[in-house]
């Protein structure tokens, strides 16, 4: 009995030596070293969009209500412009995004022109296709055009394509059911007598449809001509 006493007193004692030397893991700080890193990167956003801390904190709230599920990928500024509880808040927003918009639209118009360059030094018989370099053609973003969709042996298609580039109206062509063929598309704009040049200076792109006309109601027959109004893509021919 004494012994099992003994052993008793011996074990509750290193329990409690162990206890009592155990680190409080729940209460140690993990996130203390990332503190810093995140107030960097939420310094360097705010000030990129040129905003206040204030606002950008804002901004981070307004991303945790409605507006989160009502515009998920809307950009700062617009977040804050569409919520902004006075005119001349409102205002300071849309200047600020003017001012950014104007600086990318530059950026990528520059960049455009040195690709549309480099393309005609290096592949000056070869007519581009949109996706190479970009996604969407930088002219229709900052210029009024028609969408022009269109399929292979298809000769109202091809006549439609002739009668704009005649009448020098820029539009971009998709050919439905490219299979994101370059080639075929290609053969479509030499068939329809596309002029490469006007395609290299931008005055006509060609494209592959990846979903677009569906996108749009894919009603009717082809060829389409869409053009945007109010903002809204309608149908004109």
């Amino acid at each position: 009995m004494k012994t099992f006493a003994s052993l008793s007193a011996w074990s509750m004692g290193c329990f409690c030596h162990l206890a009592l030397a155990a680190p409080d893991i729940s209460t140690a700080d993990h996130t203390a070293p990332e503190r810093p890193a995140l107030r960097a990167s939420a310094q360097h956003s705010q000030e990129i969009w040129g905003l206040t801390e204030q606002e950008w904190a804002k901004f981070e709230s307004l991303q945790t209500g409605p507006r989160r599920y009502w515009s998920p990928q809307l950009d700062p500024l617009t977040t804050l412009g569409v919520e902004a509880e006075t005119d001349q808040e409102r205002q300071r927003y849309a200047e600020l995004q003017v001012r950014l918009e104007a600086k990318r639209a530059e950026r990528e118009l520059a960049y455009q022109k040195a690709y549309t360059q480099a393309w005609a030094k290096l592949y000056p018989d070869l007519m581009p296709i949109q996706g190479m370099a970009t996604t969407a053609s930088t002219a229709s973003q900052t210029a009024t055009r028609s969408a022009l969709f269109v399929k292979d042996d298809c000769d109202s298609c091809m006549n439609v394509a002739k009668r704009l580039q005649d009448q020098g109206t820029a539009f971009d062509l998709y050919l439905v059911g490219s299979d994101g063929d370059d080639d075929s598309v290609r053969r479509w704009a030499k068939a329809a007598g596309i002029v490469p040049a006007n395609v290299q200076r931008r005055q006509i792109t060609l494209n592959h449809d990846r979903g677009r006309w569906f996108s749009l109601g894919a009603f009717g027959s082809l060829p389409a001509r869409f053009e945007q109004v109010n903002g809204q893509w309608q149908r004109i021919e």
